[in-house]
């Protein structure tokens, strides 16, 4: 299991760096932003709640993403600890929908987010912050990996 963690985290979000192959423009990302940042879809792990469960959870609830595939299992990777001891986990899952929905969140009375977008992978690394942009890169690598080695599987 390829994990980057630091110390044990006082709170664990889970969530799943949300990818799609698109014919023109290649592998997209799905970002989320929340005022002036932007993440892929995670949550709070729940008491009791499996992470890898709760990240599916938490893109389901942010994006109505239902076909979640995980080609790499349950690999995940981890943020250093921030805002208060918050360490976030990321799986690496596919998808084929492109059309996002918000949804309102009845607590809130409005979406969790304010905007949504596919991006490419230059374009991800210029919304994030510092603290996700590791896990941008090691989505881009696996990706990357997977793609040359179908390559090479149909020559």
């Amino acid at each position: 299991m390829s994990h980057a963690a630091a110390t044990p985290a006082i709170h664990l979000s889970a969530g799943v760096a949300v990818s799609r192959r698109d014919a023109q423009a290649g592998w997209l990302f799905l970002l989320l932003r929340v005022f002036r940042s932007w993440d892929f879809p995670k949550g709070m792990v729940e008491r009791d709640e499996d992470p890898f469960a709760a990240a599916v959870r938490e893109v389901r609830e942010e994006s109505t993403i239902t076909d979640l595939e995980f080609p790499f299992g349950r690999d995940y990777i981890e943020t250093g600890p921030y805002g208060r001891g918050k360490v976030a986990r990321y799986y690496l899952g596919l998808t084929r929908t492109a059309r996002v929905t918000l949804p309102v969140v009845p607590e809130l009375g409005k979406p969790e987010h304010h905007e949504w977008r596919w991006v490419d992978y230059e374009q991800a690394l210029d919304l994030v912050s510092p603290r996700v942009l590791p896990v941008i890169e090691w989505t881009h690598e696996r990706l990357r990996s997977r793609q040359m080695q179908q390559g090479q599987a149909q020559q």
